[in-house]
């Protein structure tokens, strides 16, 4: 029972949770929210990714036969991506409101996140604090920028916002070429394969494909929005039909894209990194428009901002 719930908070902590979550909030409740916490967490993603090359830090049960291994994975350990997304995530949700018992919440569930980790035995104490510093200082470092890069960012004509998009996006894939280059050489330990292949998991090379499919979201994201800003965002409100039956019309496009980042599963990091900027640029623009073209959702007038509102949208 008790490996069973840990196994659910650290899913708390995973993309695999955020994912479908932030998607459905965006097109069917609060996409300015949404699109705000989704461009938090994937740069805390490709940041993550980065960082994990950048320490190569074996997980515990990799040089520890004592550590008993509930999960079975290839990449390493340093610093602990599910502890830096549970503050980055459950963090900047609590941020929006004032209410201790929300506060209260996160908190407990950003500390059960951490210490599952551990008990899971796919994480060191150590790299789940360093997860935790790390998500802190990027939570921080959102809340004092945003008021300040938000509307300078709106002010910037929409070919401007795509090039910026993408310089942001490739400069840290760049950072992360330059952490794989002493690893270029790196062979699998043999004690750290055969605790891998012992706990059922499949050994994999280091290679810079999970960060540029990292990058590759986070410029596909940042550009969607900037489009979808331009047209003039769209509204989520509607009956509750109207807002359910955006959801398979989404995903089944999302479903048909993300067969190519299957399809380049393992493939060269350019080929990877067009996967997933095409399939942020769906979930952000393309799933919008589709909802507004088929009268799934409305849309404000372009240009036109309502009393308090930046054009970016994004502050709401």
């Amino acid at each position: 029972m008790l490996t069973g719930f840990m196994l659910f908070m650290s899913y708390l902590g995973s993309a695999a949770f955020y994912v479908p979550l932030l998607v459905a909030l965006f097109w069917c409740v609060a996409p300015r929210l949404a699109a705000r916490a989704s461009v938090v967490l994937l740069f805390g993603g490709l940041l993550n990714t980065l960082l994990k090359l950048v320490f190569h830090d074996p997980r515990p049960y990799w040089t520890d036969p004592a550590v008993k291994s509930r999960q079975s994975l290839s990449s390493f350990g340093m610093p602990s991506g599910h502890a830096q997304n549970g503050i980055a995530a459950w963090g900047f949700f609590a941020a929006q409101t004032r209410r201790r018992l929300l506060w209260a919440g996160a908190a407990v569930v950003i500390a059960l996140i951490g210490v599952s980790r551990v008990y899971l035995g796919v994480h060191s104490t150590g790299q789940v604090l360093a997860g935790w510093a790390i998500g802190l200082a990027l939570l921080v470092a959102v809340l004092g920028l945003e008021p300040i890069v938000v509307p300078w960012w709106a002010r910037c004509h929409l070919a401007v916002q795509a090039v910026l998009s993408l310089a942001v996006s490739l400069l840290l894939l760049a950072a992360a070429w330059g952490a794989l280059q002493p690893l270029e050489d790196w062979q699998w330990p043999q004690a750290w394969a055969d605790a891998v292949t012992a706990a059922g998991g499949r050994l994999e090379p280091v290679s810079l494909t999970d960060s540029a499919r990292a990058s590759g979201g986070l410029f596909g994201a940042l550009a969607g929005l900037s489009v979808l800003a331009s047209r003039g965002w769209f509204d989520p409100g509607g009956s509750p039909w109207r807002r359910l039956a955006r959801l398979p019309l989404g995903f089944a496009g999302a479903a048909a894209i993300a067969a190519l980042d299957r399809l380049f599963a393992g493939a060269n990091p350019v080929e990877a990194f067009a996967a997933q900027a095409v399939l942020a640029l769906w979930v952000t623009a393309g799933a919008p428009e589709s909802f507004v073209r088929l009268r799934l959702a409305g849309r404000p007038t372009p240009g036109v901002t309502r009393p308090g509102e930046e054009r970016a949208g994004l502050r709401q």
